[in-house]
């Protein structure tokens, strides 16, 4: 729920003529992903962004479940995932369940020749390699190594990348990803012991309007399938919009640590909240400074909830063998805990370089056919002395 932010050219009272200076009346456009009950955004094109002029048959995009039940931990290796050149084809659904899906990418070209919508889900792409520019009906979003990217479900985008090598960690939400409830004020202001604030949330920004016409391929996923839908102008002829339901960055490297005398809960690092979900972000920081404190996590029993660890960065001390880019899944119903000797090795360190992103689902994750594909055999049995 980012705050309020407007660009470009408005009218002084909303639902009011705006003309064009041929005369012409802007089209606005009221965009939610809640209907008309929560926040939203409105936005005046140059043309109505209604003009279709074609359609293509739609694609099947439904993942392909492998396994559908398990109670066992799993290992994937990210980075074993193939990069593509095309953007939409290099994204492989890996984990997923009827709230998200877990989706990695490593896409090396810029999206051309068409445009993207999801109309399923919000978006948070975490960049994890590379850099570019997400260009979007509201303006243009700089990102690079460690930003999130939050898109409202809807909302049309293009991806410049700068880089040729790029890996992407993405989390498709069927519901809207917001702040922690226990962050916001009545009100909704970001409060003091959040570890954020609206200073560290990026809007967009360089509000470019395109007044082009033609025929433009906007691609929009929807229940599964993948429609080629064809307008008459460039979706992105918005001459000015404002309000709070629109796509912004994060960067990881921003998310302040919470500490303590002794070991913090993993909700200390949650960064989002979603329907049965939540995103945590742990980021370097110093350890328990308790005398007789142990740095390591506890074991704890998943009961309710599936742990799916994104490794990003730094030195793990609860694991072995790490490598950037591994996905674990610890699935409720089984406890979990450091590996052999990490907690006796964690006594007496002072801090911790790791970077890594958490995703704690409350109902059930399958794995798909491509994460069989990059799967650490074995890991299961890790714990083993």
């Amino acid at each position: 729920m980012p705050y309020y932010h407007k660009l470009g050219d408005i009218p002084h009272k909303r639902h009011t003529q705006f003309r064009q200076p041929d005369g012409k009346l802007y089209s606005e456009q009221l965009f939610s992903t809640e209907g008309f009950s929560n926040d939203y955004s409105l936005l005046y094109h140059i043309h109505p962004p209604t003009y279709i002029i074609g359609t293509d048959e739609p694609v099947d995009m439904i993942p392909r479940v492998a396994e559908e039940k398990m109670l066992k931990h799993r290992s994937l290796e990210g980075f074993k995932i193939k990069p593509e050149k095309d953007f939409l084809q290099s994204r492989k659904p890996v984990l997923v369940n009827n709230d998200c899906h877990i989706v990695l990418a490593a896409p090396q070209q810029s999206m051309e020749g068409y445009f993207y919508k999801n109309a399923d889900a919000d978006e948070m792409i975490f960049v994890h390699e590379g850099s570019g520019v997400l260009k979007t009906m509201y303006g243009d979003l700089p990102f690079g190594y460690g930003d999130y990217l939050v898109i409202p479900r809807g909302t049309i985008y293009q991806i410049d990348f700068a880089t040729a090598e790029n890996r992407l960690f993405i989390v498709e939400s069927f519901s809207p990803i917001r702040y922690p409830k226990r962050y916001l004020s009545k009100y909704g202001q970001l409060l003091e012991h959040s570890p954020y604030c609206e200073r560290d949330m990026r809007p967009p920004q360089n509000l470019v309007t395109m007044n082009e016409t033609g025929d433009f391929v906007i691609k929009a996923k929807k229940k599964g399938r993948m429609y080629g839908i064809h307008y008459g102008h460039h979706p992105f002829d918005v001459i000015g919009w404002d309000g709070c339901c629109y796509p912004y960055a994060f960067s990881i490297h921003d998310f302040e640590p919470i500490t303590g005398r002794v070991h913090q809960p993993p909700p200390v690092h949650q960064t989002f909240e979603a329907h049965n979900f939540v995103v945590c972000s742990f980021v370097p920081r110093l350890y328990d400074y308790h005398p007789d404190a142990v740095p390591a996590p506890y074991n704890h029993s998943n009961i309710d909830s599936d742990e799916v660890l994104y490794y990003v960065d730094g030195d793990f001390m609860s694991r072995k063998n790490v490598t950037r880019g591994m996905i674990t899944l610890h699935p409720a119903g089984i406890p979990h805990g450091p590996h052999p000797g990490a907690v006796e090795k964690s006594i007496g360190a002072k801090e911790t370089k790791e970077l890594a992103v958490m995703v704690d689902t409350f109902h059930p994750l399958q794995l798909t056919v491509d994460a069989l594909g990059i799967e650490n055999e074995g890991y299961v049995m890790s714990w083993a002395e």
